[in-house]
């Protein structure tokens, strides 16, 4: 489980595929600090730390998490948000987020707002129901909140701090986003849906 709040960013040095698999060394800060068997969310994808050599770690995607998320159009270079696994005495700075990306957005205005910057993003129909104004939306790992909702697009603002700690500055329009929805709220409508179904 994780809140959202992004540690540091990492950079892809080396993809590998293998099959239906893709294979990432990535390269961060925080590598050092990791452990064999550990979840870290890579751009809001919870992934198993297999390898560590000095700053450097080993991540593998498979075909499916491939499907849902932008992981397979990761290159050499691409930037990333790195978090660790939330503790559970920590306050919970952002919104409960698992690490399981839902879908792929994509990114269909970025604006600069006098220091800060406004981000358009076009997902699945879908999911519309997940998404309520000034609700909780995971993008690329990001605890930030949705506004402008319509049926299957949302904008969020970024401050500076986070567009220069997070890949946010990289992102330009046309560019794929991991996005994750509240969890509460798929609960909510779960039950609604089950409830509706057999009643």
């Amino acid at each position: 489980m994780f809140t959202g709040i992004i540690e540091t960013t990492g950079t892809v040095k080396e993809v590998i595929s293998k099959g239906s698999n893709k294979t990432f060394w990535i390269e961060s800060a925080l590598t050092p600090e990791f452990k064999i068997d550990q979840s870290v969310s890579h751009s809001g994808v919870c992934l198993t730390i297999e390898e560590i050599k000095g700053s450097w770690h080993r991540v593998t995607a498979i075909g499916e998490t491939l499907q849902k998320t932008n992981l397979g159009q990761w290159i050499s270079g691409t930037i990333i948000n790195i978090e660790r696994c939330l503790k559970m005495d920590s306050r919970l700075d952002g919104h409960l987020v698992q690490g399981h990306a839902d879908a792929r957005g994509t990114c269909i205005r970025k604006k600069e707002k006098n220091g800060s910057w406004e981000f358009e993003f076009d997902f699945p129909k879908k999911f519309a129901e997940l998404v309520i104004e000034k609700g909780s939306i995971c993008i690329n790992g990001i605890s930030l909140t949705a506004f402008n909702v319509k049926k299957k697009r949302l904008s969020v603002a970024i401050i500076p701090y986070t567009y220069e700690h997070t890949d946010m500055q990289t992102l330009q329009v046309n560019d794929d986003v991991n996005l994750e929805f509240d969890i509460i709220g798929k609960y909510i409508v779960r039950e609604i849906q089950l409830r509706t179904r057999f009643k």
